[in-house]
C-alpha cells in the first residue's frame, strides 16, 4: 500500500532535524578531528577508544545493503532491535492518542516499549495453528483510526512457526499504517525475507538481527529496513552516537563471514530435529509444535512444575504457561550437542504428576 509517510509521522517530530555532528559532514579517518572536545591523547585503558564511533554506521550498512539487494538509504542501524522497535514507535505513535496492534503469543519487547511511551496496545490473538487471524485485523485497523503500526513476527517467538505470507500481504495492501515484520529467526527458516519486497510497500518495515544466526547477542547490533523517507526519520530522532566503534567494527567482521552464518544454521537445525525426534520418545511430552526457528515449544500436564524441575538440574528454559494459547508449553532453544544431550538425560528423569 502507498501510504503518506508524512501522515503518519508525530508532528512535532516533522519539524526537526537530526542532531547536528560535524563527523557526518566529512567522511574518512585522514582529517585532524577538533569538532567533538575530545581527549586527543588517548584512552586509560590498553585500547585506544578515545573518538566518538561513526554516527551512521556507513561501513554495516554498505556491506548490508549489498547482502539484502536494498539503498544503504533503507538501513537503520540499532544498539540492538530493541533500540530498533523504540525508535520506530517514538517516532509514529502520539503517547495517550495512538496505538500499536500486536498478535500475541508473540515478542513481548513491542507492549513493553509501547507501555514505557504511553501507546496503548491493542490485541487480537493469532489462531490455534498459531497464525494471524487476518480477518479480525482487517475488521479492527477499519473501526479504529488509533492504530499506527501493526507488528508480525516470522517465524514467530514465542511459537516457533512462519506466518502465513498471504495473510501479511492482506495486511500491507489493505492498511493505511505501518507493518513491522520482526525476522530475527528469519535465517534458520526456508521462508523468503520481506526485505526482498521493501520497493512494493512503502509501509513495509523488516527487522532483523546479528544476536541469533550470527551468533553476535552481546554485539548489540540490530537493523531496521524500510524507505528512505522513514529511514530518514528514524535518523532524526535517534541518539548520534548510538553504535560503538567497537560493536561497529564485530558487526561488519559478521556479515563479511556468511559462510560461518549459514554453517551455524545448519548445525543448529540439524541439532533441532535430533532433539525433536528425542523428545517425541518420551511419554509424558503431550505436543511438540512445528518450528522454523532455533527453539521449539513442548506442551506437558504442568509446565511449572517441570520448569522448576529443569532449574533445579541447573537447566534453563522459558515458561510460556501464562501466555495467551500456550498454557503448559515450555520454549526450548537448541543448545550445543552436550547441552542437548543432557537435556534429554533429565528429562527422562522427570516423573510428572
Amino acid at each position: 500500500m502507498k501510504n503518506n509517510i508524512q501522515q503518519l509521522v508525530r508532528n512535532h517530530i516533522l519539524k526537526m532535524s537530526a542532531y547536528s555532528a560535524a563527523r557526518t559532514e566529512y567522511t574518512g579517518n585522514d582529517a585532524i578531528f577538533l569538532d567533538a572536545n575530545e581527549n586527543p591523547i588517548g584512552s586509560v585503558c590498553s585500547e585506544t577508544h578515545n573518538r566518538y564511533p561513526d554516527p551512521m554506521q556507513i561501513a554495516i550498512k554498505k556491506q548490508l545493503a549489498l547482502l539484502e539487494k536494498v539503498s544503504e538509504n533503507q538501513i537503520f542501524i540499532g544498539n540492538g532491535s530493541d533500540e530498533c522497535i523504540d525508535v520506530f514507535v517514538r517516532v509514529f505513535c502520539e503517547p495517550k492518542a495512538e496505538s500499536i496492534l500486536t498478535c500475541p503469543p508473540v515478542f513481548s519487547m513491542y507492549e513493553h516499549v509501547a507501555h514505557i511511551q504511553d501507546v496503548a496496545i491493542k490485541e487480537i490473538l493469532l489462531t490455534e495453528l498459531f497464525q494471524l487471524n487476518v480477518d479480525v485485523i482487517l475488521e479492527e485497523i477499519k473501526k479504529d483510526t488509533s492504530i499506527k503500526i501493526i507488528f508480525i513476527c516470522t517465524p514467530n517467538n514465542p511459537t516457533g512457526n512462519n506466518i502465513n505470507p498471504n495473510d501479511i500481504e492482506k495486511i500491507l495492501t489493505q492498511f493505511n499504517g505501518l507493518v513491522v515484520i520482526d525476522e530475527a529467526y528469519q535465517d534458520f527458516s526456508s521462508a523468503e525475507s520481506w526485505t526482498n519486497r521493501l520497493n512494493e510497500f512503502n509501509n513495509l518495515v523488516v527487522i532483523k538481527t546479528l544476536s541469533k544466526a550470527y551468533g553476535m547477542a552481546d554485539v548489540r547490533i540490530g537493523m531496521l529496513f524500510a524507505n528512505e523517507e522513514i529511514i530518514h526519520y528514524l535518523n532524526v530522532i535517534k541518539m548520534p552516537y548510538n553504535v560503538n566503534t567497537h560493536s561497529q567494527k564485530l558487526a561488519l567482521e559478521a556479515l563479511n563471514n556468511i559462510q560461518q552464518k549459514n554453517a551455524f544454521v545448519q548445525t543448529l537445525n540439524e541439532s533441532k530435529k535430533w532433539l525433536i525426534s528425542e523428545i517425541e520418545t518420551i511419554a509424558y511430552i503431550q505436543h511438540i509444535f512445528p518450528s522454523d526457528a532455533n527453539f521449539f515449544l513442548i506442551k506437558v500436564a504442568d509446565a511449572n512444575d517441570l520448569y522448576q524441575y529443569l532449574i533445579r538440574h541447573k537447566i534453563i528454559v522459558r515458561n510460556r504457561n501464562n501466555a495467551p494459547l500456550l498454557k503448559g508449553c515450555l520454549r526450548i532453544s537448541v543448545g550445543t550437542n552436550d547441552e542437548n544431550k543432557r537435556l534429554i538425560e533429565v528429562l527422562k528423569m522427570y516423573k510428572s504428576n
